[in-house]
């Protein structure tokens, strides 16, 4: 097995959204492509639960929502 030890950038398409996915020894990020802002998770919150609860509280605020269309 590789060590993960610098961080991996991929892209990624979901609903038709751009995204970029960040994954690093310290967790990972996801973030609206062209933006900086997005929501981050820590492995220690991942293995301890706690990822549930931070998803669950970012969905309630709309922290990554689509961007909204331009008419």
């Amino acid at each position: 097995m590789t060590p993960l030890q610098k961080t991996l950038k991929r892209a990624l398409s979901i609903d038709g959204h751009d995204y970029v996915l960040a994954i690093s020894p310290e967790g990972l990020k996801l973030v609206p492509k062209g933006k900086r802002k997005g929501v981050e998770l820590k492995w220690e919150a991942l293995v301890n639960g706690e990822a549930a609860l931070a998803a669950a509280l970012n969905a309630s605020v709309g922290q990554l929502a689509p961007p909204p269309t331009h008419q």
